[in-house]
């Protein structure tokens, strides 16, 4: 009985403790997050005096209305959405059709071509190499396509869609369709998919995501200005400093200019963060089911 009672004050403590770091490690996370929406709805002048700790300010949507008044802001979300639907559509059925060979227990070399595409994982060209390639070769410089023909497939979610296919559906249902006369594309849109939406989900956060935030590509390979995405744009305003003429308005001084500026950083980068936000919880329900069936053995 002692014993069952020290055993049961043990895992009390073990609990706890457990609780507690992840309290920690959440509110270390979730303080940045609020301090950014809290400073975007804020007077520039409070968050300049240090004044904001978590609740917004003297609260004011000036920054928001100079952000949503500017062109770039807008041209960035247009070009950003058109990548990430054209992109992630290309990434999932590219990734879709390669897992779903590599799946197949009647596909001789599927081994080889596993150890091949992971190869790929870690090794790589180059920078420079790949650069060469793409303007010289392919003809993707300053090119529209080169924000998701080169990342058409990640390895890594291809062997993660492979497994769910080996892992979550039962081989007997494909010999069955395959009985019944199926070939392997049919078998694949009117069997294997319809069984498959968790990981498919999960595929889409993990492509959306990826899409939405990458910039090193359009910095790289992009020459446009028109065809840059949101994240380039963002980068182009808080790095390079170009918010002042962005803020500036007929009549304001440069001290005024300068507190907007203060502001719109923050606004700016909440903006940017709404569509993700808005993603994730359609595709919730089937995030962790699908991560965990797809990570079950490679």
């Amino acid at each position: 009985m002692e014993h069952a009672k020290s055993a049961s004050w043990g895992d009390r403590i073990y609990d706890i403790s457990i609780y507690t770091i992840l309290a920690i490690i959440m509110l270390g996370t979730l303080y940045p997050l609020l301090y950014i929406v809290s400073a975007s709805f804020s007077d520039p002048i409070s968050i300049v005096k240090g004044e904001l700790w978590l609740l917004p300010k003297h609260i004011t949507l000036n920054s928001y209305e100079k952000v949503f008044h500017n062109p770039d802001i807008w041209m960035g979300y247009r070009n950003s959405l058109i990548y990430l639907v054209v992109g992630t559509t290309i990434n999932i059925v590219m990734t879709t059709m390669g897992a779903y060979v590599l799946s197949r227990k009647d596909f001789k070399g599927r081994y080889v071509l596993v150890l091949f595409f992971t190869f790929t994982l870690l090794f790589n060209g180059g920078l420079i190499p790949t650069y060469l390639v793409y303007k010289n070769m392919l003809g993707l410089y300053n090119n529209l396509w080169v924000m998701v023909i080169p990342s058409a497939i990640s390895v890594w979610n291809l062997i993660i869609m492979r497994t769910y296919f080996q892992t979550a559906i039962p081989d007997e249902i494909q010999e069955a369709a395959f009985i019944d006369g199926c070939s392997n594309i049919r078998t694949l849109t009117s069997v294997v998919l319809p069984l498959s939406m968790p990981i498919i989900a999960v595929m889409t956060m993990y492509y959306g995501v990826a899409h939405w935030n990458s910039y090193f590509t359009a910095l790289i390979y992009l020459n446009d200005h028109w065809r840059l995405p949101l994240q380039m744009v963002i980068r182009n305003i808080l790095i390079q400093e170009d918010m002042s003429a962005m803020a500036g308005s007929e009549g304001e001084s440069l001290v005024e200019q300068l507190l907007m500026a203060e502001g719109m950083r923050y606004a700016v980068i909440v903006v940017s963060s709404i569509p993700m936000l808005l993603l994730y919880p359609l595709v919730q329900k089937h995030f962790v089911k699908g991560v965990m069936m797809g990570a079950v053995k490679g």
